[in-house]
C-alpha cells in the first residue's frame, strides 16, 4: 500500500496523516501530529522519521510546517501514560492532535493498528509512517517535538542526559537511574521505575 492507493478515495478530500512519537521511553510524554499536505506544494524527502538523520528530520519540520494546509501536535503526560496505560495513552495524544487542527479533515489515516476515538472516519495502516506521505510528515512532526522537550529536560535535570538517550532505557539512562533515583518525569509504570517504587515501599 502506498500513496497511489489512496488517489481515488482521497481526490477532492482533506486526509490528515496521524503518527506518534514516545511509547517505548522511560520517560516523558508521548507526542502525536496529525498533518494535512497540501498537494500543490509537494514536499521532497518525506519518510519515517525513524530512517532520516536529526539534522535532516530537523530541515522537514520546517518545510512542513510551512507548506501543510495544516499540522497539530498533541500529548499526553506521564501521568496520563501511568494511569491509562500507554496505548491509551497514545490514542489519546493522536485524538488531540487531530482535534487540534485549524481545518477539519475528511479522514485521517493513522499509522498502526488502533484507532484513535475521533469524529471523522479512520483508517489504520500498519507501517504507514513509510507508506502515506501525511503520516511521514506526522511522524517527523512528533519525533522533532518530542525531541525538543527531552532536550529542555535535560536543561531541567542535568544529571540526566536527555539530552541524548531521550528517556529511553539505554544502558547510560538505567544507570542514571540508578545512581541519581528517578524524576517526576519518570513514567511510574515502567520498569525499571515501577520496581524501585515497590522495593522502597517494601521497606
Amino acid at each position: 500500500m502506498d500513496d497511489a492507493h489512496f488517489i481515488k478515495t482521497t481526490q477532492n478530500i482533506l486526509i490528515a496523516g496521524v503518527d506518534e512519537a514516545g511509547r517505548g521511553p522511560l520517560a516523558g510524554p508521548v507526542v502525536a501530529a496529525a498533518v494535512i499536505l497540501d498537494p500543490l506544494k509537494p514536499i521532497e524527502g518525506l519518510a519515517d522519521s525513524k530512517i532520516l538523520s536529526e539534522r535532516k528530520r530537523g530541515t522537514l519540520f520546517d518545510i512542513i510546517k510551512l507548506y501543510a494546509l495544516s499540522w497539530s501536535v498533541g500529548m499526553a503526560s506521564v501521568e496520563e501514560i501511568d494511569e491509562f496505560n500507554i496505548l491509551q495513552a497514545t490514542l489519546l495524544a493522536m485524538q488531540r492532535a487531530v482535534n487540534g487542527l485549524a481545518i477539519q479533515p475528511d479522514e485521517a489515516l493513522i499509522d498502526g493498528n488502533r484507532l484513535p476515538d475521533l469524529l471523522i472516519p479512520a483508517q489504520a495502516i500498519i507501517k504507514g509512517d513509510s507508506k502515506v506521505k501525511a503520516i511521514s510528515a506526522a511522524s517527523i512532526l512528533a519525533k522533532v517535538e518530542r525531541d525538543k522537550i527531552m532536550v529542555d529536560y535535560h536543561k531541567k535535570y542535568p544529571d540526566f542526559s536527555f539530552h541524548q538517550h531521550k528517556g529511553y532505557g539505554t544502558g547510560q539512562h538505567l544507570n542514571e537511574i540508578g545512581q541519581f533515583g528517578f524524576l517526576p518525569i519518570h513514567r511510574k509504570s515502567f520498569n525499571p521505575v515501577r520496581t524501585m517504587i515497590l522495593q522502597q515501599k517494601s521497606k
